[in-house]
């Protein structure tokens, strides 16, 4: 069915500014409040204009965090067909531009959807077990932050302050420290308890972490940025979510650079995918075999790490495929 109206909404803190394109022209211009009656009231004005029908309309706007939570449930609520786009995307989709402002970006969204009505992604909203423990991950995160924050700088000193000063520094950090902690530990076994207790979350974790260098922590974000492999079941697609994957850099006869991942990746992910590498490599078994093979090559050492990161992120899809937990002695067909 063809879509008539195609909805740009820029959203922030306070305010959401709707665009409303109809292919031609914008035929509906407005701001609302970030909130849930400013929303119903706007969605209202939405549905009165003329031959609206729900099924053919879309709803486009960029992620945005937490900010995007009120206006999606009620996109959701209302049965309006929602496509959520990375910010990027659609910036560099709109070539060279000059100047900005929120009812602006709301055009350019409107704008996009249009433009790219072939490659419409439907969004749908994660179970509600998984959007608690995203709250909950994130969370987990940032007291990991101020426990770095606070530990290391301590620890880096002891070798240059007297011995004195440093115990009064360690002294002051203790109970901080220790209401982190306990903070963390807190957290942990609320987590836990959401894996344990969903029997579909618990199998997937199962089945990751069974996997040589996949630890709680790698799992519950893969599972997250995942959503439950629903969004990336294939390994090259998470790989290159992921920034792990390799691309080719060269241009003519000019440019010969050698292949290199992207910058546009999840970074969190990667950076858990990066210390399941290092984990594998320090225990004895396959892994540990190849990267002391290829590093004596004379391979680079962090261009091998990044083939391990890619050799997990194949061995979780593969797991979650087949539906059973990795095996080491595992025979390989032959063809």
């Amino acid at each position: 069915m063809e879509t008539h109206y195609f909805v740009g909404i820029d959203v922030s803190k306070a305010t959401l500014d709707w665009a409303v394109f109809n292919g031609k022209t914008i035929v509906l211009q407005t701001q609302s409040l970030n909130s849930v009656v400013a929303i119903k009231a706007t969605i209202k004005v939405l549905k009165a204009l003329p031959n609206f029908d729900l099924q053919r309309c879309i709803c486009c706007l960029e992620h945005t965090g937490i900010y995007n939570a009120l206006i999606l449930d009620q996109l959701i609520a209302h049965q309006l067909p929602t496509w959520l786009e990375g910010s990027l995307q659609i910036k560099q989709a709109g070539g060279l531009q000059r100047g900005k402002s929120d009812s602006i970006d709301a055009q350019r969204i409107a704008e996009y959807a249009y433009r790219f009505r072939d490659r419409i992604r439907l969004w749908q909203p994660p179970r509600y077990v998984l959007q608690e423990l995203l709250i909950l991950s994130a969370l987990r995160q940032r007291l990991l932050l101020i426990r770095q924050q606070l530990q290391v700088p301590v620890n880096e000193q002891a070798a240059f302050v007297s011995p004195k000063l440093q115990k009064q520094l360690t002294k002051h950090c203790q109970a901080s420290l220790k209401a982190v902690n306990a903070d963390l530990e807190k957290v942990n076994q609320q987590m836990d308890e959401l894996i344990h207790q969903d029997e579909q979350l618990c199998e997937l974790f199962k089945l990751i972490t069974s996997i040589p260098g996949v630890g709680p922590a790698v799992a519950t974000e893969v599972i997250l940025a995942t959503d439950e492999f629903k969004n990336f079941a294939e390994p090259k697609k998470l790989a290159c979510h992921a920034g792990v994957a390799p691309f080719e850099h060269s241009s003519g006869t000019s440019v010969r650079g050698r292949s290199r991942v992207s910058q546009h990746a999840r970074k969190r992910l990667k950076f858990l995918f990066h210390l399941a590498a290092m984990s594998a490599v320090r225990v004895k078994g396959e892994l540990q075999i190849y990267y002391q093979r290829k590093v004596a090559e004379g391979k680079n050492k962090m261009s091998v790490l990044n083939a391990i990161r890619n050799k997990i992120i194949h061995r979780i899809c593969a797991v979650v495929r087949r539906g059973e937990k990795y095996d080491n002695s595992y025979p390989l067909s032959l063809a």
